[in-house]
Protein backbone atom coordinates (compact mmCIF):
# COMPACT_ATOMS: atom_id res chain seq x y z
CA UNK A 1 0.00 0.00 0.00
CA UNK A 2 1.65 3.44 -1.19
CA UNK A 3 1.35 6.23 0.94
CA UNK A 4 1.67 10.09 -0.60
CA UNK A 5 2.38 12.55 1.22
CA UNK A 6 -0.19 16.05 0.50
CA UNK A 7 1.45 19.25 1.07
CA UNK A 8 -0.54 22.64 1.91
CA UNK A 9 2.13 25.37 0.98
CA UNK A 10 0.44 28.58 1.95
CA UNK A 11 1.02 28.01 5.64
CA UNK A 12 4.75 27.30 5.86
CA UNK A 13 5.62 30.03 3.22
CA UNK A 14 3.38 32.22 5.10
CA UNK A 15 5.41 31.41 8.51
CA UNK A 16 8.70 31.44 6.95
CA UNK A 17 7.71 35.05 5.45
CA UNK A 18 6.77 36.85 8.80
CA UNK A 19 9.38 34.42 11.00
CA UNK A 20 12.55 35.18 9.14
CA UNK A 21 14.63 38.71 8.70
CA UNK A 22 13.69 40.67 5.88
CA UNK A 23 17.41 40.48 5.17
CA UNK A 24 17.98 37.37 3.29
CA UNK A 25 17.94 38.53 -0.52
CA UNK A 26 18.57 37.11 -3.50
CA UNK A 27 22.44 38.33 -5.41
CA UNK A 28 20.10 41.01 -6.79
CA UNK A 29 19.06 42.30 -3.50
CA UNK A 30 15.00 40.97 -3.77
CA UNK A 31 13.67 39.65 -0.17
CA UNK A 32 13.87 35.96 -1.14
CA UNK A 33 13.39 34.90 2.89
CA UNK A 34 9.79 33.25 2.41
CA UNK A 35 11.41 30.83 -0.15
CA UNK A 36 14.64 30.50 1.74
CA UNK A 37 12.18 29.49 4.53
CA UNK A 38 9.81 27.20 2.59
CA UNK A 39 13.07 25.54 0.91
CA UNK A 40 13.78 24.87 4.79
CA UNK A 41 10.76 23.30 5.30
CA UNK A 42 10.69 20.93 2.55
CA UNK A 43 13.94 19.60 2.81
CA UNK A 44 14.07 18.76 6.39
CA UNK A 45 9.92 17.40 5.28
CA UNK A 46 11.64 15.05 3.03
CA UNK A 47 14.33 14.16 4.81
CA UNK A 48 12.27 13.23 8.37
CA UNK A 49 9.61 11.89 6.45
CA UNK A 50 11.08 10.21 3.58
CA UNK A 51 8.13 10.20 1.25
CA UNK A 52 7.62 8.34 -1.75
CA UNK A 53 5.33 10.39 -3.49
CA UNK A 54 4.94 13.58 -2.69
CA UNK A 55 2.75 16.64 -4.24
CA UNK A 56 2.63 20.48 -2.98
CA UNK A 57 -0.49 22.42 -3.58
CA UNK A 58 -0.47 26.47 -4.04
CA UNK A 59 -2.96 28.95 -3.56
CA UNK A 60 -3.28 30.47 -7.12
CA UNK A 61 -5.18 33.41 -5.16
CA UNK A 62 -5.03 34.42 -1.53
CA UNK A 63 -7.77 36.33 -0.97
CA UNK A 64 -10.81 34.69 -3.57
CA UNK A 65 -12.07 31.44 -4.34
CA UNK A 66 -15.57 30.00 -5.42
CA UNK A 67 -16.81 30.48 -2.22
CA UNK A 68 -17.07 33.81 -3.58
CA UNK A 69 -19.99 33.07 -5.40
CA UNK A 70 -21.47 31.74 -2.89
CA UNK A 71 -20.49 34.16 -0.48
CA UNK A 72 -19.03 37.19 -1.37
CA UNK A 73 -17.86 38.23 2.07
CA UNK A 74 -15.84 34.94 2.46
CA UNK A 75 -12.28 35.82 3.32
CA UNK A 76 -12.89 39.33 2.46
CA UNK A 77 -11.48 41.04 5.69
CA UNK A 78 -8.01 39.48 5.04
CA UNK A 79 -5.73 41.95 3.79
CA UNK A 80 -3.93 41.93 0.41
CA UNK A 81 -0.18 40.11 0.97
CA UNK A 82 2.45 42.23 1.08
CA UNK A 83 4.21 42.83 -2.23
CA UNK A 84 7.57 41.21 -1.19
CA UNK A 85 5.74 38.04 -0.35
CA UNK A 86 3.40 37.68 -2.94
CA UNK A 87 6.61 38.29 -5.60
CA UNK A 88 8.12 34.98 -4.12
CA UNK A 89 5.18 32.72 -4.88
CA UNK A 90 6.42 31.84 -8.20
CA UNK A 91 9.77 30.70 -7.24
CA UNK A 92 8.31 29.09 -4.41
CA UNK A 93 6.31 26.88 -6.86
CA UNK A 94 9.51 26.22 -8.69
CA UNK A 95 11.09 25.37 -6.25
CA UNK A 96 8.73 22.41 -5.06
CA UNK A 97 9.34 21.23 -8.49
CA UNK A 98 12.76 21.60 -8.78
CA UNK A 99 13.32 19.51 -5.63
CA UNK A 100 10.81 16.87 -7.71
CA UNK A 101 7.26 17.30 -6.10
CA UNK A 102 4.61 17.25 -8.30
CA UNK A 103 2.66 20.68 -7.67
CA UNK A 104 -1.12 22.06 -8.45
CA UNK A 105 -2.48 25.13 -8.32
CA UNK A 106 -5.48 26.81 -9.48
CA UNK A 107 -7.15 30.05 -9.55
CA UNK A 108 -11.14 29.08 -8.43
CA UNK A 109 -10.27 26.20 -6.18
CA UNK A 110 -8.14 26.74 -2.80
CA UNK A 111 -4.97 24.82 -1.77
CA UNK A 112 -7.08 22.46 0.62
CA UNK A 113 -9.37 21.72 -1.82
CA UNK A 114 -6.94 20.78 -4.59
CA UNK A 115 -6.01 18.39 -1.42
CA UNK A 116 -8.57 16.87 -0.57
CA UNK A 117 -9.67 16.02 -4.20
CA UNK A 118 -6.43 14.17 -4.86
CA UNK A 119 -7.16 12.65 -1.34
CA UNK A 120 -10.48 11.40 -2.32
CA UNK A 121 -8.82 9.88 -5.36
CA UNK A 122 -5.46 8.05 -3.93
CA UNK A 123 -7.67 6.53 -1.05
CA UNK A 124 -11.00 5.08 -3.00
CA UNK A 125 -7.24 3.51 -5.18
CA UNK A 126 -6.87 1.79 -1.79
CA UNK A 127 -4.30 3.99 -0.86
CA UNK A 128 -2.47 6.33 2.59
CA UNK A 129 -2.15 9.58 2.44
CA UNK A 130 -0.66 12.41 4.82
CA UNK A 131 -1.55 15.37 4.49
CA UNK A 132 1.20 18.21 5.63
CA UNK A 133 -0.57 21.14 6.67
CA UNK A 134 -1.38 23.61 10.19
CA UNK A 135 -4.99 24.34 8.23
CA UNK A 136 -7.47 22.95 11.01
CA UNK A 137 -10.29 22.87 7.96
CA UNK A 138 -7.82 20.01 6.52
CA UNK A 139 -8.90 17.31 9.42
CA UNK A 140 -12.02 16.47 8.05
CA UNK A 141 -9.86 14.41 5.57
CA UNK A 142 -8.95 12.19 8.11
CA UNK A 143 -9.87 8.50 8.45
CA UNK A 144 -8.83 5.65 8.97
CA UNK A 145 -6.10 5.85 6.01
CA UNK A 146 -5.66 9.43 6.08
CA UNK A 147 -3.76 11.40 8.66
CA UNK A 148 -2.82 14.96 9.22
CA UNK A 149 0.78 16.27 10.33
CA UNK A 150 1.35 19.34 11.75
CA UNK A 151 5.05 19.46 10.87
CA UNK A 152 6.05 22.85 12.44
CA UNK A 153 4.63 21.55 15.87
CA UNK A 154 5.56 18.03 15.14
CA UNK A 155 1.80 16.83 16.08
CA UNK A 156 0.43 14.13 14.08
CA UNK A 157 -3.81 13.49 14.03
CA UNK A 158 -5.51 10.56 13.81
CA UNK A 159 -9.39 10.51 13.69
CA UNK A 160 -8.81 9.65 17.74
CA UNK A 161 -6.42 12.83 18.12
CA UNK A 162 -9.12 15.26 16.38
CA UNK A 163 -12.07 14.50 18.82
CA UNK A 164 -9.30 14.94 21.44
CA UNK A 165 -8.72 18.29 19.90
CA UNK A 166 -11.97 19.40 18.53
CA UNK A 167 -14.61 17.62 20.01
CA UNK A 168 -16.22 16.34 17.20
CA UNK A 169 -15.25 13.59 14.70
CA UNK A 170 -12.94 14.56 11.56
CA UNK A 171 -16.55 14.56 9.18
CA UNK A 172 -17.99 17.01 11.39
CA UNK A 173 -15.57 19.46 11.09
CA UNK A 174 -17.40 21.06 8.08
CA UNK A 175 -20.77 20.89 10.57
CA UNK A 176 -18.86 22.10 13.41
CA UNK A 177 -18.03 25.29 11.71
CA UNK A 178 -21.28 25.54 10.12
CA UNK A 179 -22.46 26.33 14.11
CA UNK A 180 -19.41 27.97 15.76
CA UNK A 181 -17.98 29.88 12.61
CA UNK A 182 -14.70 30.87 11.55
CA UNK A 183 -13.63 34.49 11.96
CA UNK A 184 -10.07 33.95 10.12
CA UNK A 185 -11.64 32.84 7.05
CA UNK A 186 -14.87 34.86 7.69
CA UNK A 187 -17.28 32.09 7.96
CA UNK A 188 -20.06 33.48 10.05
CA UNK A 189 -21.56 30.41 11.59
CA UNK A 190 -24.71 30.62 14.31
CA UNK A 191 -24.45 34.27 16.25
CA UNK A 192 -23.96 33.19 19.62
CA UNK A 193 -22.78 30.01 19.39
CA UNK A 194 -19.05 29.17 20.07
CA UNK A 195 -16.74 26.40 20.12
CA UNK A 196 -18.00 24.37 23.09
CA UNK A 197 -21.17 24.32 22.41
CA UNK A 198 -20.93 23.23 18.82
CA UNK A 199 -19.14 20.38 19.85
CA UNK A 200 -21.74 19.39 22.84
CA UNK A 201 -24.89 19.65 20.19
CA UNK A 202 -22.26 17.63 17.32
CA UNK A 203 -21.94 14.85 20.42
CA UNK A 204 -25.92 14.62 20.60
CA UNK A 205 -27.20 15.25 16.69
CA UNK A 206 -24.43 13.39 13.66
CA UNK A 207 -24.79 16.27 11.72
CA UNK A 208 -26.93 19.78 10.62
CA UNK A 209 -29.34 17.50 9.16
CA UNK A 210 -30.49 15.44 12.26
CA UNK A 211 -29.75 18.69 14.56
CA UNK A 212 -32.48 20.55 12.72
CA UNK A 213 -35.23 17.85 12.49
CA UNK A 214 -34.55 16.80 16.32
CA UNK A 215 -34.40 20.81 16.98
CA UNK A 216 -37.60 20.50 19.61
CA UNK A 217 -35.08 18.36 22.01
CA UNK A 218 -32.93 20.88 22.16
CA UNK A 219 -34.25 23.14 24.59
CA UNK A 220 -34.30 19.97 26.60
CA UNK A 221 -30.39 19.53 26.22
CA UNK A 222 -27.92 19.59 29.29
CA UNK A 223 -26.96 23.03 28.14
CA UNK A 224 -27.09 26.42 29.63
CA UNK A 225 -29.40 28.19 27.62
CA UNK A 226 -30.37 25.46 26.17
CA UNK A 227 -33.89 27.25 25.80
CA UNK A 228 -32.58 30.50 23.93
CA UNK A 229 -30.11 28.27 21.71
CA UNK A 230 -32.91 26.60 20.29
CA UNK A 231 -34.27 29.82 19.80
CA UNK A 232 -30.54 31.03 18.35
CA UNK A 233 -30.22 27.38 15.95
CA UNK A 234 -33.62 28.07 14.59
CA UNK A 235 -32.96 31.87 13.63
CA UNK A 236 -29.96 31.21 12.09
CA UNK A 237 -30.42 27.92 9.81
CA UNK A 238 -29.77 29.59 6.58
CA UNK A 239 -26.66 30.25 8.23
CA UNK A 240 -25.64 27.87 9.60
CA UNK A 241 -25.20 25.88 6.40
CA UNK A 242 -24.38 28.41 4.46
CA UNK A 243 -21.31 27.99 6.58
CA UNK A 244 -20.78 24.36 6.45
CA UNK A 245 -20.80 24.64 2.56
CA UNK A 246 -18.15 27.05 3.23
CA UNK A 247 -16.02 25.00 5.12
CA UNK A 248 -16.35 21.81 3.31
CA UNK A 249 -13.69 21.04 0.94
CA UNK A 250 -14.19 20.62 -2.62
CA UNK A 251 -13.36 16.91 -4.14
CA UNK A 252 -13.97 17.52 -7.55
CA UNK A 253 -11.05 20.35 -8.33
CA UNK A 254 -8.92 20.10 -11.19
CA UNK A 255 -6.33 17.82 -9.64
CA UNK A 256 -5.71 14.40 -10.96
CA UNK A 257 -4.21 11.97 -8.32
CA UNK A 258 -2.48 9.28 -10.81
CA UNK A 259 0.49 8.02 -8.51
CA UNK A 260 2.87 7.29 -11.30
CA UNK A 261 2.89 11.56 -11.46
CA UNK A 262 3.09 11.79 -8.15
CA UNK A 263 6.38 9.49 -7.55
CA UNK A 264 9.42 11.48 -5.98
CA UNK A 265 12.33 10.48 -7.94
CA UNK A 266 14.42 12.93 -6.04
CA UNK A 267 15.49 16.87 -7.07
CA UNK A 268 16.48 17.75 -10.47
CA UNK A 269 20.11 18.72 -10.52
CA UNK A 270 20.12 21.08 -13.38
CA UNK A 271 16.62 22.92 -12.05
CA UNK A 272 18.30 23.40 -8.88
CA UNK A 273 21.51 24.46 -9.78
CA UNK A 274 20.02 27.28 -11.79
CA UNK A 275 17.57 28.29 -9.28
CA UNK A 276 19.67 28.38 -6.28
CA UNK A 277 22.59 30.38 -8.15
CA UNK A 278 19.80 33.09 -8.85
CA UNK A 279 18.50 32.86 -5.86
CA UNK A 280 21.64 32.44 -3.76
CA UNK A 281 20.84 29.27 -2.09
CA UNK A 282 24.11 27.85 -3.02
CA UNK A 283 24.73 26.33 1.01
CA UNK A 284 21.51 24.78 0.85
CA UNK A 285 22.87 22.36 -2.07
CA UNK A 286 24.49 19.85 -0.17
CA UNK A 287 21.02 19.63 2.51
CA UNK A 288 19.62 17.50 -0.99
CA UNK A 289 20.06 13.88 -0.10
CA UNK A 290 18.32 12.10 -3.41
CA UNK A 291 19.14 13.20 -6.85
CA UNK A 292 16.93 12.35 -9.89
CA UNK A 293 18.82 10.03 -12.45
CA UNK A 294 16.96 11.80 -14.91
Amino acid sequence: MTTAHLVDASPYIFRSYFSLPETITDPDGRSVGAVYGFAGFLLRLIQEEAPTHLAVAFDGSLTTSFRNEIYPANKAQRELPPAELEAQLDDCRELAAALGATTFIDRRYEADDLIGTLCQSLVADGHRVVVVSSDKDLCQLVGDRVSLLDFARGERYDSQRVVRKFGVRPRQIPDFLGLAGDPVDNIPGIRGVGKKTAAALLAQFADLEALYEGIDRVADLPLRGARSLATRLADGQREAFLSRRLATLAVDAPAVAELDRLCLDGADRRKVERLFARLGFEGLIERIGHWSPG
